[in-house]
């Protein structure tokens, strides 16, 4: 089990560069469909190594840890890459979005944030 998870999670960080790395010479040597922008490739990269994060985690915790899913720690893994990245988007990225837009995904931001700072909080690092 913990070779698997360790697999899946290496996979995972592979498709988590790639995506973060996105770019038009990219999609030209792999061959893949192109995109008008790097913003959502870049937004799944991240989720990739959040997920990357919780299969780590997952492959170093106890047997019972692991046949619980996903888990708290893997869940604000994920959360917290997802929110940096579109905060590094929305800081650096250059969008040209209506106001609207901007508090939209700023809030999205804060929820990811708040709510994974949140569960670190009320249920503490991750203990082994």
């Amino acid at each position: 089990m913990k070779v698997i998870l360790i697999v899946d999670a290496v996979i995972n960080f592979v498709l988590g560069i790639l995506l973060l790395a996105f770019s038009p010479t990219l999609v030209s040597v792999l061959g893949v469909p192109p995109s008008s922008t790097r913003f959502y490739p870049n937004l799944l990269g991240a989720i990739f190594i959040g997920i990357t994060i919780a299969l780590a985690i997952a492959a170093t915790g106890s047997q019972a840890r692991r046949s619980n899913g996903l888990g708290l720690a893997g869940a604000v893994g994920i959360n917290l890459c997802g929110g940096a990245t579109l905060a590094f988007w929305l800081i650096f990225g250059r969008l040209h979005l209506p106001a609207k837009g901007f508090v939209f995904l700023w809030a999205l931001v804060g929820v990811l944030v708040v709510v994974s700072l949140a569960e670190l909080v009320r249920f503490g690092p991750v203990k082994r």
